[in-house]
């Protein structure tokens, strides 16, 4: 299973760890914010999207599990939120289940399973835990296979074709902005600025020029989406 490029803010208030998992996930793809204490999380958590949290319980100022309640009941935030903490108690895991958190990690943790860990809510949030296939009018794309049809007829795809089409597929018919298409496909190495058409105009030809109407639509200067045969 490819590994998910995204967005991650991180919550920490020791610095020698925060800057070993910063580094960690960052040469595993993710890209990451940093906030040292409550009052600068509840800031990031609330202006910027992320994919997951990680969310420190014990830091100065307002604690983890208050930061939690605020970005959830106060923000309107869904994000994945993954808690950690030094102290394995029954009753500190369900006060951060019952504030909003989807996970917990009790620190000294293994970072191999906090990056699975993100990996899973991440998947999970963008309804990719259980999913195969993946139909949207005609078109299906088989996840497991990485394979497309449009009419029971096999489409051809480029490995980035098929990302391209895989995250259109699970947005639409929301509109995809470009620099999200790109910095989920990319990370923050992200190539020229004709790469992204290059990709969109080879995926058109499959997805598209062998049938009567067009299914990927762009807006100009504003992003992609997939859509039903009009």
């Amino acid at each position: 299973m490819e590994h998910l490029a995204a967005t991650v803010l991180l919550v920490e208030d020791h610095k020698p760890l925060a800057e070993t998992v910063i580094l960690y996930l960052e040469n595993a793809g993710y890209t990451l914010d940093y906030a040292a204490d409550g009052l600068t999380a509840l800031h990031l958590g609330s202006v910027n999207r992320y994919d997951a949290l990680i969310l420190d319980v014990m830091l100065p100022g307002i604690d983890g599990f208050d930061i939690c309640h605020k970005l959830r009941e106060d923000a309107g935030i869904a994000t994945p939120i993954l808690m950690l903490t030094a102290r394995d108690h029954l009753d500190d895991k369900l006060r951060g289940f019952r504030e909003g958190a989807d996970d917990y990690l009790v620190k000294p943790f293994d970072l191999p399973e906090l990056d699975a860990r993100l990996q899973a809510l991440i998947r999970r949030q963008r309804g990719e835990m259980d999913e195969r296939i993946l139909q949207i009018g005609p078109l299906q794309l088989n996840t497991r296979t990485m394979t497309a049809t449009r009419e029971g007829k096999a489409i051809r795809l480029t490995p980035t074709g098929y990302k391209i089409l895989k995250i259109l597929m699970r947005e639409s018919p929301n509109l995809v902005p470009r620099e999200a298409l790109e910095h989920e496909l990319w990370g923050d190495m992200v190539p020229d600025s004709d790469t992204l058409r290059s990709h969109l105009y080879q995926l058109r030809k499959s997805v598209d020029k062998p049938f009567s109407s067009p299914m990927i639509q762009t807006l100009q200067g504003l992003g992609v989406k997939l859509t039903q045969e009009s």
